[in-house]
């Protein structure tokens, strides 16, 4: 069992958000779900990227910070396209981490930290043609990762949508969703 904070996407926290919050909870998991948006939910990328543009990028993964300031350490921190900006901080800089699961993002390590650090397992997933994941570089950020440590992993999955892991939109691929969560779940399974 791993104990998780996971992060939602520029949308906010949607019922698909929710839905995947209890797909692991239901694999034995403990998730925790923080509101950065504090209730604001979008129905476009852009409506929801303007709103965190509006309220900064730095203030929400300063909420992301304090939100996992209410928790010991020894969490896994993950996040889905915007959440893995405060997921892949606290993974690079809050002691304890367990592992970092970062879904349709990736920054440089560079962003939070010299090197991604040792014993910390990641597990990075995109499609092959998303146009934010590949075309916004995120997916080279992930391959630089993925070389620079053994605790990395990369998995793509074929198409080109973005946001295809959240089951309420349109956006969502069954498929390759099913393989994400058969993946992360393994991996949590493995958090110690």
């Amino acid at each position: 069992m791993a104990e998780v904070l996971l992060f939602h996407h520029t949308l906010g926290v949607t019922e698909g958000i929710e839905e995947i919050a209890g797909i692991l909870r239901d694999a034995g998991n403990v998730v925790h779900v923080p509101d950065l948006f504090e209730g604001q939910t979008f129905d476009s990328i852009e409506d929801g990227i303007g709103y965190a543009e509006e309220l900064g990028f730095d203030t929400l993964v300063d909420r992301g910070r304090s939100a996992a300031d209410g928790f010991g350490p020894g969490l896994v921190y993950a996040g889905i396209s915007f959440g893995v900006l405060p997921a892949q901080m606290l993974a690079q800089t809050r002691a304890g981490a367990k592992g970092a699961v970062l879904l349709e993002a990736c920054v440089p390590v560079s962003e939070f930290g010299e090197a991604w650090p040792d014993g910390v397992p990641v597990q990075v997933h995109g499609m092959d043609a998303d146009p934010f994941f590949v075309g916004e570089g995120d997916l080279e950020s992930a391959r630089e990762l993925v070389d620079s440590t053994p605790d990395a992993e990369l998995f793509l999955y074929p198409g080109d949508q973005h946001l295809f892991t959240d089951p309420s939109l349109p956006s969502y691929d069954l498929e390759a969703a099913a393989l994400v969560v058969e993946r992360v779940v393994r991996f949590l399974d493995g958090i110690r």
